[in-house]
C-alpha cells in the first residue's frame, strides 16, 4: 500500500502530512489536523521497487574469471567440426 502526501489548503493550518492508504481508497477530503480545510494530494517521488529473492543482484549473475578462462581453453582444444560433403 502506498503512502500519499497531502497539504491542507486552509491558510491558518497549511499542514503537510503523509497518509498510508490503499490504491483503491478514496483520496482524503478534509484535513485531520484542523478539520476545516480541504486538502490537496501532492505528487511525490513514491516508494522504490523492492526486489526480493535471488537473481536481483549483480553477484547472482556474475561468473568468475576462472570459469571464462576454462571455457576459452576448452574451445581452443576442440578440433573444428567439418561438415559432411554431399
Amino acid at each position: 500500500m502506498p503512502t500519499y502526501d497531502y497539504q491542507c489548503r486552509n491558510r491558518k493550518c497549511r499542514k503537510h502530512f503523509s497518509l498510508f492508504q490503499g490504491i483503491t481508497a478514496d483520496p482524503l477530503r478534509r484535513c485531520p489536523h484542523c478539520q476545516v480545510g480541504r486538502v490537496n494530494r501532492l505528487i511525490g517521488p513514491g516508494g522504490g521497487l523492492i526486489f526480493k529473492g535471488s537473481g536481483f543482484y549483480i553477484t547472482d549473475y556474475k561468473k568468475s574469471s576462472g570459469d571464462r578462462k576454462k571455457k576459452e581453453g576448452d574451445a581452443a582444444k576442440k578440433p573444428a567440426e567439418k561438415s559432411p560433403k554431399k
